[in-house]
């Protein structure tokens, strides 16, 4: 199984160290074949000993240059960090990120030999339109997309389930993972939307899920240590 924790906007360079210290003692009762990635904000990006796996949020398609307010290859470079998520719904809503822009992300890491996670999803009335609708919508976030690519992780998240306390039922995780297993070429397929401690078995003892992308359950390492060893 995966897990991932998404600090989002969340934590300091002081408290995100505190974490991980915490973290890792204890990750020291994991399975070894579970795999564990941390995305904390990019100011707090650092080398860090544990098992596991330091990503970025976010980074600018470009070594280094002119782009005020952003971050590069050669900033990541200096940590080691070769782990990106992209397309993820709070940046294609927020910062505007077009299916274009995520698809010339994409393909500038993937020439990087970056690890990426890429965050599919639907909001909630394309999800009242019912299972056709939203497949079409969540394939259309596929345009662009080198799928065949060896390194990459799949994060379906639906929105109407992001931070809201709110999971979609299991029926709705295992007919959408379902068809977007066929559709990805069986890559590991990450289940993100309201993910706690309270619902985790249940959802990764679903078909079709390896894991889990998890956003306000994992700030707390108590929290997060918890869904990675149940």
């Amino acid at each position: 199984m995966i897990y991932a924790a998404n600090f989002k906007t969340n934590h300091t360079r002081a408290s995100t160290k505190a974490y991980m210290q915490a973290l890792q003692e204890k990750l020291s009762a994991k399975k070894p074949e579970d795999h564990v990635y941390i995305f904390p904000p990019s100011t707090a990006l650092d080398t860090f000993e544990g098992d596991f796996t330091i990503g970025t949020q976010n980074a600018y398609a470009a070594q280094n240059g002119a782009y005020t307010g952003e971050i590069g290859v050669e900033q990541l470079d200096e940590f080691g960090i070769k782990t990106i998520l992209i397309g993820h719904s709070e940046r294609r809503e927020y910062m505007a990120e077009t299916q274009a822009k995520v698809a010339e992300k994409f393909a500038f890491f993937k020439e990087q030999g970056f690890e990426i996670i890429y965050c599919i999803g639907e909001p909630l009335h394309i999800r009242e339109k019912g299972f056709e609708s939203v497949m079409q919508y969540l394939l259309a976030q596929f345009e662009g997309i080198d799928i065949t690519y060896d390194n990459v992780i799949v994060a379906y998240e639906p929105i109407w389930a992001i931070g809201t306390g709110r999971s979609a039922t299991v029926e709705e995780i295992s007919s959408t993972h379902r068809a977007l297993k066929k559709a990805i070429n069986n890559k590991p397929l990450l289940y993100g939307g309201s993910a706690k401690p309270a619902n985790i078995l249940e959802i990764v003892s679903i078909a079709g899920v390896d894991g889990v992308l998890v956003g306000s359950a994992s700030l707390d390492a108590e929290s997060f240590s918890q869904m990675v060893l149940a």
